[in-house]
């Protein structure tokens, strides 16, 4: 193996190494995104919860069913929303995964595919 197969194979490494960069970015923003919407629907329920209570205390014993039917079908959907996802994070965050810690990993397999003349340096 010469010099310039050995240069070229360093470049095909960086540039895998750069996509894979690329593609765990990817997946820690839509981690992000994921959890600010999951914060948003959660205080959608807040706000919701505040609303039946207004209501309950407004209301006084009046029947109603449907201003807190409303609000209910509220905290149902945000909590739905909340729960696909946390399914859709944990998906993202499979074991294994960059997203995980395993980032030193990447590092140490670039090291290994430099020759041995080239690592004692």
């Amino acid at each position: 193996m010469d010099f310039k197969d050995t240069l070229d194979n360093l470049k095909d490494r960086a540039a895998d190494l750069a996509q894979a960069g690329v593609a765990q970015s990817k997946r820690l923003a839509e981690i992000a995104k994921l959890k600010m919407s999951n914060m948003a629907e959660e205080d959608a329920i807040k706000k919701a919860y505040m609303e039946i209570g207004r209501l309950y205390y407004a209301e006084q014993g009046a029947a109603p069913d449907g201003a807190y039917a409303a609000a209910c079908e509220k905290i149902t959907a945000a909590r739905a929303a909340i729960e696909t996802n946390k399914e859709r994070i944990a998906e993202l965050k499979q074991p294994g995964d960059p997203v995980d810690g395993d980032e030193a990993g990447v590092e140490e397999e670039a090291v290994q595919a430099l020759p041995e003349d080239e690592t004692q340096e």
